[in-house]
């Protein structure tokens, strides 16, 4: 999103805005985790097993160990560029299990799947693809890039609030996401264009052009 000097969105109209708000979400932790009823306490040693074999560091795990911090959930985020390979892998999983795979759905953007252990071995062994391990600890903002293909594990029932935004030097992905959201379903749940890249790019490009006219005069006289 674009914003003005004054501290104003200075890209899209006021209408467009009321359309993107922050979402907020209450996660309840994940059920792999242990079979007690929802909101009981998990034992830290199921917690921090999960973190070992979810490949985090180990400035990380010593950060819990020492019971400085408590750990959120767990991210597995993945470069733009490897999508397709992810798609790839899930695809053939999916025949492997006796799935179908539809062609207005997609094993990414279906968010059907889990990238565990031993998938996420097979992708490193097969695609030479490899991610990063992100625990996200209480208080913290993970900021995920434009088109990357991502998962999160929930080690404890938490509350979190998401914002949507498209940085200049990402647009190119944003752009190709809504081209892929259009080959969805009508029902599908990503098949909205929440972004609105076209109207970003139309108001962006609209505000240029108006500031050049305004100052047209001054620039025609340096």
């Amino acid at each position: 999103m674009a914003w003005a000097g004054n501290g104003r969105p200075g890209a899209l109209p006021p209408v467009t805005l009321k359309m993107l708000p922050p979402r907020i979400y209450a996660l309840v932790k994940n059920k792999q985790l242990c079979n007690h009823i929802a909101f009981t306490r998990i034992p830290l040693s199921e917690v921090l097993k999960t973190i070992d074999e979810g490949d985090a560091d180990d400035v990380t795990k010593q950060r819990i160990h020492e019971g400085r911090e408590k750990p959120g959930a767990l991210w597995h985020i993945y470069a733009a560029k490897d999508a397709e390979k992810i798609r790839e892998l899930l695809r053939k999983v999916g025949e492997e299990q006796g799935q179908e795979n539809p062609p207005d759905h997609d094993p990414i953007h279906d968010q059907s799947w889990y990238l565990d252990q031993t998938l996420r071995k097979r992708l490193y062994d097969e695609y030479g693809v490899q991610g990063w391990a992100i625990v996200q600890f209480l208080g913290d903002a993970v900021f995920i890039p434009a088109g990357a293909p991502h998962q999160v594990h929930n080690l404890y029932s938490c509350i979190k609030v998401a914002e949507d935004f498209v940085s200049p030097e990402h647009v190119k992905h944003c752009f190709r996401l809504t081209q892929e959201f259009r080959h969805l379903s009508n029902t599908h749940t990503n098949h909205e264009d929440k972004l609105q890249v076209k109207n970003i790019i139309y108001h962006a490009v609209k505000d240029a052009v108006g500031t050049l006219k305004a100052h047209e005069s001054k620039l025609a006289r340096s």
